[in-house]
């Protein structure tokens, strides 16, 4: 067993946590749209059992331990809007990649920022990893400035058939290294508090 759980945290704004059999409708609701899929890997969902799907691998994930799945939840109003994953973890190196979607309804107010920020604070000061990871289409122009505020630096583009899909035809991969300063203390955000509950 590995020792990534997920625990709840949260900002002013949002509750980073687990998910729950729950989210299936909100869940469905961000994976559907093709606005938040143009980017990413795969086709948007079509059915509610996708969305449950999902929910059952994290599910397995907590378990296990083996990942880091968060639901990006409005603390205002508890409505689920995205999701935020620390995923291929690499132990002996101690890096792990991360990945994110939100609801397209919540952009442009700085909660992808804010969910990326508490992410990669916990990844490097309670996991105590030293490298993270992201795999961004370079075509997707809206999100690199979420990812600059911690030193992510490109070190790679992919144009290999083998490992890019005809819909993702190029992969741009970023680095954020522990070393460089990289955490939610230098951004203008509030700490990550752990929530009990």
């Amino acid at each position: 067993m590995s020792n990534y759980a997920t625990p709840i945290l949260t900002t002013d704004r949002l509750t980073l946590r687990p998910f729950t059999l729950d989210d299936a409708p909100d869940l469905l609701a961000v994976f559907s749209d093709p606005a938040v899929m143009h980017y990413w890997s795969s086709e948007p969902w079509t059915s509610v059992r996708d969305a449950e799907t999902m929910i059952e691998q994290a599910l397995a994930s907590y378990r296990e331990q083996s990942e880091v799945r968060f639901g990006i939840e409005l603390a205002a109003t508890g409505q689920l809007i995205g999701a935020l994953n620390l995923h291929r973890f690499f132990p002996k190196n101690r890096r792990c990649e991360i990945g994110y979607a939100l609801g397209s309804a919540h952009w442009g107010k700085g909660y992808a920022s804010e969910a990326l920020a508490t992410g990669i604070d916990y990844a490097f000061h309670e996991l105590r990893l030293n490298r993270i990871e992201a795999d961004i289409d370079p075509r997707n122009t809206a999100s690199p400035p979420c990812w600059n505020g911690w030193a992510f630096a490109r070190k790679a583009i992919c144009r290999s058939a083998g490992s890019c899909t005809a819909r993702w035809p190029t992969r741009s991969i970023t680095a954020c290294c522990a070393a460089t300063g990289t955490s939610a203390s230098k951004r203008s955000f509030p700490p990550i508090r752990p929530l009990d509950r």
